[in-house]
Order: C-alpha cells, then structure tokens, then sequence
C-alpha cells in the first residue's frame, strides 16, 4: 500500500525497465538506511540479462549486483544499464558505481532520478557524460522520487520523513478515558490484521516516536514481533523524566532513545537526548536529524499527534478507522483532507494520506 507508485503504468520500454528497476528497489525496504533504495536492471536487445539491488547498507550496490549477474561480461559493451537513482561517483563503504559502469564500457544508461545527497548531486551523471556515455534522465522521474521519499526529505528538507499514525473508532476516539481504562489494560480498537500491519510499517521505518504519557498508560513494546524484520529505534518524548523504571522499553534488550529537557544518565543501553524546545515539533525533528534519523513513525497519542499537526510537519498519514463506538473518550485528532489511498483490513478501513 504505502509504496504503491503514483502514476502507474509503464507506456515506453525505458519505462517498463524502469519499472522493474523501482519494484526491485523496494525489495530494500527498511534494510538500506541511511543508504537510498536502489534498483538496477541491464538490458541487451530488448531482453535483461542482468538486475540486483540493494540490500543493506555497507553491502554492493543495485549496479555492482546487477553487472555481477551477467554471465557473459562482453554483452555488456552493447547493452544499457537502468537504475532508478543516479549512480554514486564517490568512495563510501563501496567503490564508486559510476567508475565500474565506465570499466565494464556500459554504452547507456537510463536513470530515473538525480540523487540530492551533497556527494553525488549530479557529479556521477557528470562523470558518466564526461567519458562519452550516453544518459538518459528522468525516466519515471516522480515514482523514483516517491520511493525514496525518505532519502529525498532528509537530505532536502534535513529532517526526517514523518509518518503519523493513529487508530480511532468510528465516532473519532483514540480510546476510552484514563479513569475508564480497567488494571492499566490496552484498549485494542483495531483488529489483528491492522495490529500486523503496523508491525510491518515498523519494520521499513528507521524510528518510531511516542510520547511518554503513551508509556505510562500502554506500556508498549512498539517492536515488530508480529512481523519478520528489524526493530526501529524508539523514541520517548518525556521532558520531565516521568518514564517508570519498570517500563517494557527501559528492560527490553533493544536500545531506546529517551528525549529530555536536560541531558542525564540513564540505565543502560538507553540513551537521553536533550531536546532545546519541547514545545516545538520543528525542535523534536532537528534533535532527530542530529542522530541521522532518516524516518520516524509517530504513533501518538492525542498532544504529540496534533503538536505535529499544528505545525504541519508530516509528510504522511496513516489513519486506521473501526466499527467500534465508544460515544465518549479521548478526541481523534481533526482533519480535513481527502485520503490518496484506501484500504479494507478485516472490519477496519485503512485511510493513507501525503502532504504533496
């Protein structure tokens, strides 16, 4: 659902490469940070011969695997490589792509978007053109700058890609009253399949936010163990040090960045971070930016939701809705847009919104 691209369909043969090159970049999701997705795929006579990806950052790139595939080296004198990002012209954990495109006499080469990164930003199209290659620009453009949405905002906006997410019943309550909640319990509003789903979107974003009145209340793990994939970082937005000691992400084995208005110990391996602002969600996001955090899922509740919202800073929404009514609770936050996608998961709806 929420790599879907915005266009769709493939007219040209250089858009249908393209195309496999982006499906086969998503295949990185949530693995590559803080590296781009990157898809490549080479075609000789119509018919590729070789593709690859990238898989996880400090691994080979989308062109290393993909020149790597083909077996006869040679046709690669008259073929023509597609990636979806520009090839790299630096030295980092790997080579320079651009130098083994040149080594391999790669006559042409498609590329779907420039790469904003302030290393690359155009000097591997510039290298590639200095040395006679032929290339092909902005091939499916927009959906290549869609799938690293993420990338592109960190290095263009410098702060991360911000994703609010929140489940609310059917007459827009995020859940039932503190004094109403029974032994400190979850009230669950959604159903499995959506609890899974989340679980997944927790495996392709680099971090997930909560505020701390969240701990106290829920006490989450805000994990994937009900999805195969990589925890994100958590982050607590707790000013005034409330977090119980006892809390399931102070005594778990996964690392947890607790966000203060004074830096101070903390129990190992969690992390405190003084935040300059509390009262500003742009304050939050350069404290993040700062620890190179590419992605945050925000997962509330009500105040940290609508700080964001007030401040228009959010790239996405991800807005489960129910069948369940509670009549009276903790007010959903308002808004007043028309969702690009939908979605039926069991009896919830699945409403998915972009900042565009």
């Amino acid at each position: 659902m929420q790599n879907d691209f915005p266009s769709g369909f493939a007219s040209t043969l250089d858009e249908q490469f393209m195309q496999r090159c982006l499906f086969l970049a998503a295949k990185g999701l949530g693995a590559t940070y803080p590296n781009p997705l990157v898809g490549c795929v080479i075609v000789h006579q119509g018919k590729i011969i070789g593709e690859g990806w990238h898989k996880k950052a400090g691994t080979p790139h989308a062109e290393v695997n993909a020149i790597e595939a083909v077996e006869d080296k040679k046709l690669l004198k008259t073929s023509t490589l597609y990636v979806n990002l520009e090839p790299c012209a630096h030295y980092g954990k790997t080579p320079p792509c651009a130098d083994l495109i040149l080594k391999y006499q790669i006559p042409k080469v498609v590329i779907g978007t420039r790469d904003p990164h302030d290393q690359v930003a155009g000097k591997g199209i510039e290298k590639l053109q200095k040395a006679g290659c032929d290339v092909v620009l902005n091939v499916l453009e927009k959906e290549a700058a869609f799938l690293n949405r993420r990338f592109f905002c960190f290095h263009q906006k410098k702060r991360p890609y911000i994703i609010l997410k929140w489940a609310q019943t059917e007459d827009h309550f995020l859940g039932p009253k503190l004094t109403a909640k029974t032994n400190g319990s979850v009230f669950w509003i959604t159903g499995a399949l959506a609890q899974q789903r989340v679980h997944q979107w927790r495996s392709e974003e680099q971090a997930i936010m909560v505020g701390v009145q969240t701990v106290i209340e829920d006490d989450p793990q805000l994990t994937t163990r009900h999805w195969e994939g990589k925890n994100p970082l958590r982050f607590v937005l707790d000013p005034n040090d409330r977090i119980p000691s006892q809390a399931k992400m102070l005594t778990d084995e996964f690392p947890t960045y607790l966000l203060n208005k004074e830096k101070k110990d903390s129990l190992s391996p969690q992390k405190t971070k003084k935040v300059t602002n509390f009262y500003s969600a742009k304050s939050i996001l350069e404290t993040l930016f700062k620890l190179n955090i590419q992605s945050v899922i925000i997962e509330g509740g009500a105040y940290t939701l609508n700080s964001f919202l007030k401040e228009n800073l959010w790239d996405e929404i991800r807005l489960f809705q129910s069948t369940t009514k509670l009549e009276e609770g903790i007010s959903a936050p308002e808004i007043n847009l028309i969702p690009q996608n939908k979605e039926q998961l069991g009896e919830d709806q699945l409403f998915v919104y972009y900042a565009l």
